[in-house]
Parts: C-alpha cells; sequence; structure tokens
C-alpha cells in the first residue's frame, strides 16, 4: 500500500499539532447543552440551551524515528499510527 504525504514528514518540521505519518489534526466540533427531560423518560423533550464551539485534538505523541539515511529524528506521531505499527521507535 503506497502512502502518499503532504510533504516529507522525515525532513520537515511541523510545530501545529499534526501527525507527521497519517496526517491527522485537530479538527473543530461543538458541546452542546441541553436541558429538560427527555420524551423517552415521561418529560416533553429536552431542549438546547447553548452551543459551544471546541477542538478534538488528536493524540500526539513525541517520539523518535530512524529516517533513511541512518539519523534519528523527533517527530510528532499518533498514537493510532504507533499501535498499527506504521512507525518503529528508536
Amino acid at each position: 500500500m503506497e502512502r502518499t504525504f503532504i510533504c516529507d514528514p522525515l525532513t520537515t518540521f511541523y510545530m501545529a499539532r499534526i501527525c507527521a505519518i497519517t496526517g491527522k489534526r485537530p479538527t473543530v466540533g461543538s458541546i452542546i447543552h441541553r436541558k429538560g427531560q427527555s420524551k423517552k423518560s415521561g418529560g416533553i423533550g429536552t431542549h438546547i440551551t447553548s452551543i459551544t464551539r471546541r477542538k478534538f485534538r488528536p493524540n500526539l505523541q513525541k517520539i523518535r524515528i530512524r529516517t533513511a539515511n541512518g539519523g534519528t529524528k523527533r517527530v510528532l506521531v499518533s498514537v493510532k499510527a504507533i499501535k498499527a505499527g506504521l512507525v518503529e521507535k528508536v
């Protein structure tokens, strides 16, 4: 399976919280506050009182990986990529 990268993860240093292997990055979503008793429980239904914007951040770890020329480099990698075996720690 061929992996395509936006740019080379071993030569590019990301300041942002982006995974060097999978490209995972923070996504935006919302916290929805509700009040009231649900219809299932015998109430008249819940109502949304406020919506607050939030960020879902990926679980990134700073690990050392081996480069092609034999050196090591410290990069941000998501735990999902580490568990899947896409990278190997040094």
